[in-house]
């Protein structure tokens, strides 16, 4: 009976620090919720837009100390918007009379609809990265994923630069159809291998090594499934009438990441230059050719060139997105205990965020700020690179779709309400993409990205080689793909 205690109980530890500043966040909610709503300073604020104030503050000191997991934290945002801001509140916070004689009467304003709020779980943004996730589950039972990996490798010879920038470049088309941590890990675990070959005091090791979290950041811009901020200015985008697709995403940005790529090798290539000129590559693992294999195989490219095409098709990349969920859990390819290992944390960070989105302009909140703050005077330009920064900065040491699902809502109002101003950089597109295209460049040091984790642990690389590398390479990102989003802006193409 012990040992079964031991395996299958709760743990009774505590960690002290983490609880004082949940308690503390806490405490700094409940005031910025029971204060009165004239203390804010905004004309016309209602008492559920300063509650969604209140929830707001409350997300950004949560994902910026950790006290709690970022999944959790949009778990928190939810559960408090159902019960403190929905019409399915408690009676005290609707303003609702508990009982006849009760004369309780306040100016609360416009609820959220419980029923949005709970739809946030199954935002179509939501089931577009589910299908992405069963593809990934998909490819790496079937064995497709080692056999990709083997063909895209070959055309790359033994010569170790070359060798460098196979990787490099395989990685970064991984992350854009799977999640970049899981790249990173089968990625790392073909070099494994490869380093037992390498002289130890040469620095080939390092280059390879940092090839993989730069391949996986950079190449999670190039779909609106490679990582969860890109999920964030879709919906975003969509909210505002300005619905990206999925194949005018990928003709932008699969170019400009096949470029940064190209050019973090070279820079890689540079800062950690190889001392023995060939590599022996070998990639264990095949693939067992069945009916099953063939059904993975046929639906990875169909759900894709569905995804490409849905300009043509317009059948809708959401609905694409279905296509993998049916076919495999249909003919057995994904059982129960498959759906199990998913990522499911990410879609309830996104979830969260979207909640978040919904909280603000469900309430009015966005609209009474346009009508408070004069956005139209500020400068488009001074936006554009201040919330990048902001972004690029808060990504290097809090999740990056923590800081895209805080700055996106944010700085959609902040678009809204500068109107055809932001014409000048290329539209409201600009800004928001650009905040996931900063998200992603952010990868200075080994809790940026879970990639860089990944790349960190096996102890091949110090601190300030990733931090020298995901500076010049992630910066470099970052300039170039602004001004990108602006000459695209300009021309219309994501208008």
């Amino acid at each position: 009976m012990a040992e079964q205690s031991q395996t299958t109980g709760l743990s009774g530890e505590f960690n002290k620090r983490k609880g004082i500043t949940v308690l503390i966040i806490a405490l700094i909610t409940i005031l910025l919720w029971a204060l009165p709503t004239s203390v804010f300073g905004i004309d016309a604020l209602t008492i559920t837009q300063q509650r969604v104030i209140a929830i707001f503050v409350m997300a950004v000191l949560l994902w910026l100390t950790e006290a709690i997991p970022s999944w959790a934290t949009s778990v928190a945002i939810i559960f408090i918007l159902l019960l403190g801001v929905s019409d399915s509140a408690f009676a005290f916070f609707q303003g609702t009379p508990l009982s006849p004689d009760d004369k309780l009467v306040s100016e609360i304003g416009t609820t959220l609809s419980y029923k949005k709020v709970l739809a946030s779980f199954a935002d179509p943004i939501v089931i577009l990265f589910l299908g992405g996730f069963m593809l990934a589950l998909a490819a790496s039972k079937s064995g497709l994923d080692v056999l990709m990996a083997k063909t895209m490798i070959k055309p790359f010879g033994k010569k170790s630069e070359n060798v460098l920038l196979g990787f490099i470049l395989i990685t970064g088309v991984f992350s854009m159809f799977v999640s970049n941590t899981a790249t990173a890990a089968m990625m790392l675990t073909f070099l494994a291998p490869v380093f037992k070959a390498l002289p130890a005091n040469g620095k080939g090791r390092i280059a390879l090594t940092m090839a993989i979290p730069i391949g996986a950041n950079l190449g999670g811009i190039g779909t609106p499934i490679g990582t969860p901020p890109n999920a964030f200015a879709l919906q975003a985008l969509d909210e505002a009438g300005m619905g990206i697709t999925f194949g005018k995403w990928m003709m932008v940005m699969i170019p400009y990441v096949i470029i940064m790529l190209l050019i973090s090798w070279i820079i890689v290539r540079k800062l950690f230059p190889f001392t023995q000129k060939t590599i022996e590559l070998k990639i264990e693992g095949k693939v067992d050719w069945n009916w099953r294999t063939y059904v993975v195989a046929i639906t990875f490219i169909v759900t894709v060139l569905l995804w490409m095409f849905s300009d043509f098709t317009k059948v809708n990349a959401n609905a694409v997105a279905m296509i993998p969920i049916a076919v495999f859990c249909i003919t057995g390819i994904c059982k129960a205990e498959d759906l199990k290992s998913l990522d499911w944390s990410v879609l309830w960070m996104v979830a969260g965020g979207f909640a978040l989105g919904y909280g603000m302009n469900g309430t009015g909140l966005a609209k009474t700020l346009i009508e408070a703050i004069p956005f139209g005077s500020f400068s488009p330009l001074l936006i554009l690179i201040v919330g990048g920064l902001v972004c690029y900065g808060l990504s290097n040491f809090i999740s990056n779709t923590a800081t895209a699902a805080l700055l996106v809502p944010i700085l959609a109002v902040v678009c809204t309400g500068m109107g055809d101003k932001l014409s000048a950089i290329g539209g409201t597109a600009t800004v928001l993409v650009g905040i996931a295209l900063a998200a992603s460049t952010a990868m200075c040091l080994p809790i940026s990205t879970p990639p860089n984790a990944i790349a960190y642990s096996t102890g091949l690389i110090k601190q300030n080689d990733m931090l020298k590398a995901g500076a010049i390479c992630g910066g470099l990102s970052l300039i170039l793909g602004y001004v990108m989003l602006i000459v695209i802006g300009k021309m219309g193409i994501f208008a």
